[in-house]
């Protein structure tokens, strides 16, 4: 078979396999506890819900506007002015299928083969993969310090002529660490002096943990006029709790958006009018649902914290925000891939390699769960490693004996 040179080039997104595999396992009955997902368990917003039944409900679903339906483009409007400061058009916005598509069409749009995105390390699994189906060059840039912190000088130094867009995840996935807003304040500025595209994937913006505030970029930009390159990208997915819906968005300015919405146009049309009614019934709805996950999501992060603590050699930074948190296991094993598939084999937890977000030795850990899978994953994970750990362990009714070094 021939395949092009693209195809070839592009892996198999890792956390959609992992999940694959949970399911899998479950339904052979076995007592698999997934520690590797970002999908949390509460429910979404009763809002939505009704929204979503009362159109399904009238029969006419039809199909929507490539760039959205203007309810939803509202909906994104009223809510970039509340929690980012900033007035927009629905010239200037854009809805998706996830904001996993809204970052792939506005790369699509920006990209020329050979261009290159720099993004921090560590980073989201789908970021170089994106990249180079648009035909880019991803370039990954670790922080010299050796933390999860980038500085602005270690972003500055990869930029050259071909350098096309930066991309800013921040609470970032997989480390859950939020970057600093004077960090975002030089990035916007490093953006708006080199005339590059700065792409803020702010997915988890308003999960953030010990009392931090979302962090707007636009509070930076000295300019927002339509000759602007800042693309902020947002969804219902994690804050709302509704990953299946797939809806995102894109706000940027008026010819990028047209150019995004052409090319959606043409792969997909525009997303689902059922999923964008739902969309906008919890925006604009009763917002107890994201703080409610929000501390939830803190408690558990405290719970994991604890019980990561208790490992002899594993190195932690505390999360900010998200659902995740990258720990070092590098004590036990520099293979990240061969740990975390011990952990499958021997007791049955599934993990992240830490090196498919582009940091060896780390295994990323979700805290989304409940917390009992929380004490009892981290539990068994201990067991496996360390041996001064009793030498059999009982899963269920299952008893597991230790028999490796």
């Amino acid at each position: 078979m021939c395949l092009s040179q693209i195809a070839r080039s592009i892996s198999p997104s890792p956390t959609l396999a992992l999940n694959e595999k949970a399911a899998i396992l479950r339904e052979k009955g076995d007592p698999v506890i997934h520690l590797g997902g970002g999908e949390p368990k509460s429910k979404a917003p009763m809002d939505a819900l009704l929204a979503a039944s009362a159109s399904l409900n009238t029969g006419e679903i039809r199909y929507a506007p490539a760039d959205g339906i203007p309810a939803l483009k509202q909906a994104v409007i009223r809510y970039t002015e509340e929690f980012y400061g900033s007035k927009v058009a629905p010239e200037n916005v854009m809805a998706s299928g996830g904001a996993k598509q809204a970052i792939m069409v506005a790369l699509q749009a920006i990209l020329n083969p050979q261009e290159e995105v720099i993004f921090p390390s560590p980073y989201w699994v789908s970021y170089p993969d994106m990249v180079k189906l648009c035909g880019g060059i991803p370039v990954p840039v670790a922080p010299e310090d050796g933390t999860f912190y980038p500085r602005i000088k270690d972003i500055e130094q990869r930029i050259n002529s071909y350098t096309k867009a930066i991309i800013i995840n921040s609470p970032n996935n997989p480390s859950g660490v939020m970057y600093s807003e004077e960090f975002i304040a030089d990035v916007v500025h490093l953006c708006e002096d080199k005339n590059i595209y700065l792409v803020m994937d702010d997915i988890y913006h308003r999960l953030i943990f010990d009392g931090k505030k979302p962090i707007s970029c636009y509070k930076f930009a000295k300019d927002l006029s339509e000759n602007s390159k800042l693309i902020v990208i947002n969804g219902v997915s994690k804050q709302y709790a509704m990953t299946g819906f797939r809806i995102g968005w894109a706000v940027a300015n008026q010819k990028l958006i047209e150019a995004m919405a052409n090319i959606q146009g043409h792969q997909t049309s525009g997303p689902s009018v059922l999923l964008q009614k739902a969309a906008v019934a919890a925006i604009n709805g009763v917002q107890s649902s994201v703080e409610n996950l929000r501390a939830t999501l803190e408690n558990n992060r405290n719970v994991m914290m604890d019980y990561l603590n208790s490992f002899e050699g594993v190195r932690i930074y505390p999360p900010d925000g998200t659902f995740y948190t990258l720990a070092d296991f590098s004590y036990y094993d520099k293979d990240s891939t061969r740990l975390s598939n011990m952990l499958i084999d021997k007791v049955q937890v599934l993990t992240v390699p830490g090196v498919e977000f582009g940091l060896e030795g780390h295994l990323r850990l979700s805290y989304c769960g409940s917390i009992k899978d929380i004490k009892e994953g981290i539990e068994r994970m201990k067991w496996a490693l360390d041996l001064n750990s009793p030498n059999e362990l009982y899963i269920g009714d299952r008893k597991l004996v230790r028999d490796w070094a």
